[in-house]
């Protein structure tokens, strides 16, 4: 396949990790911020998918593509970006190469199996080979991790990889903006991820700004 360039591209990955809605809503805020998404998902994420978001998708990248932007136009989201899904041996792709992928990338959710990959250079698959790209070359690499607890070696491994450039930001909503629902609390971190990678939204009332932050705090 031919890969055109786009001037905005991304490198997103979901994983094995309980926090499906939480890449979903990242895909689709990327998508409507006009991004080029190369999308990489594991076989387990399929899984967790299927189990926390109802959304069965196939193990066929392009039939994936298919149903993700049906889903979307189920939800009447109106995309501007470009969504290319990627097998795992795609290594002509461009987050393959050093030389063609995108400067920035998250995994999310991403599962304590993939966090040793990446912080061990494992390069097994196209997913982990992204992220030892970016990492490679300076560019800006986020992982969500959701497990709990963390033992000595997830710990250990997360300490690798901030000392190496990566970002890690466990999925650990705050509540301090007041979250009425289950999206709010995804909205929270899909909005700070958001932050780290200098994308604008509105998905959350900022510290300071909201309506509750200019009450009296001692009222």
């Amino acid at each position: 396949m031919a890969y055109v360039k786009k001037q905005r591209a991304i490198s997103l990955a979901w994983t094995g990790a309980s926090g499906a809605p939480y890449g979903i809503k990242l895909l689709q805020c990327l998508l409507v911020a006009d991004y080029q998404v190369f999308l990489m998902i594991s076989s387990a994420a399929r899984v967790v998918l299927a189990t926390e978001h109802d959304l069965k998708l196939s193990a066929n990248p392009e039939k994936a593509r298919e149903q993700l932007l049906s889903y979307f136009a189920e939800q009447q989201v109106e995309l501007a970006g470009e969504l290319i899904v990627l097998g795992k041996d795609e290594w002509f792709s461009p987050p393959a190469s050093g030389s063609a992928a995108p400067k920035q990338m998250v995994i999310c959710p991403c599962s304590t199996g993939t966090l040793a990959a990446v912080a061990t250079g494992m390069s097994n698959n196209l997913l982990e080979r992204s992220a030892d790209v970016v990492l490679k070359e300076r560019g800006q690499l986020i992982l969500v991790p959701r497990e709990t607890p963390f033992s000595a070696i997830h710990l250990e491994h997360m300490l690798s990889l901030t000392r190496n450039g990566a970002t890690i930001m466990p999925a650990a909503p705050g509540f301090y903006h007041n979250p009425k629902s289950v999206q709010d609390l995804v909205d929270f971190m899909v909005s700070r991820i958001l932050d780290h990678l200098g994308i604008a939204h509105a998905l959350t009332n900022r510290w300071g700004y909201g309506t509750e932050a200019a009450q009296d705090i001692d009222n």
